[in-house]
């Protein structure tokens, strides 16, 4: 089972002259809910988190689903013996999270990780479902603390092209 989730940092607080309505998708990336995330492995009760109070939340779940649909290029899916790789790389930063897919399960690992310290082992399908889980639940809680936000035509687009499944 995977656990994927967030906290806002009260240290960079979004300016509050924010029109949420319309920002646009740079700000809405990289310049607003800042805080700390973490994907966790409950199954052996192992994590991969951040504690700098800075990454961008919004952006990170934006990041992961596009990274978890990149690894399932492959035609072949879940039966692909070739290796599919992917990063994801922290905004403001030259950390970054990377992926290795092979078969249906996604090795994740980060730049910050001690190096004898395996990686994430994940299922492929249930990391897209709670990518995807993650995205929404992140949006509905954005929503519910900024007024309009939930009005901003690229968060509608954001949601549209990643639905839950």
């Amino acid at each position: 089972m995977i656990d994927l989730g967030y906290s806002l940092s009260r240290r960079y607080p979004d300016p509050p002259q924010t029109d949420y309505r319309q920002a646009d998708v740079r700000t809405l990336r990289y310049d607003l809910f800042c805080g700390d995330v973490y994907l966790a492995d409950v199954s052996t009760d192992r994590e991969l988190s951040t504690s700098w109070g800075w990454v961008p939340v919004l952006d990170f779940a934006w990041a992961l689903c596009d990274v978890v649909e990149q690894l399932d290029r492959d035609p072949l899916g879940s039966r692909a013996a070739t290796t599919q790789t992917a990063e994801l790389d922290l905004t403001e930063s030259a950390e970054r999270v990377h992926f290795r897919r092979r078969f249906g399960w996604v090795e994740v690992g980060a730049d910050w990780q001690p190096r004898e310290e395996p990686p994430l082992n994940l299922n492929h399908t249930a990391l897209r479902r709670e990518a995807r889980d993650f995205l929404h639940d992140l949006v509905a809680d954005l929503t519910d603390l900024h007024e309009g936000l939930g009005d901003n035509p690229a968060i509608w687009d954001l949601l549209g092209r990643f639905p839950r499944v």
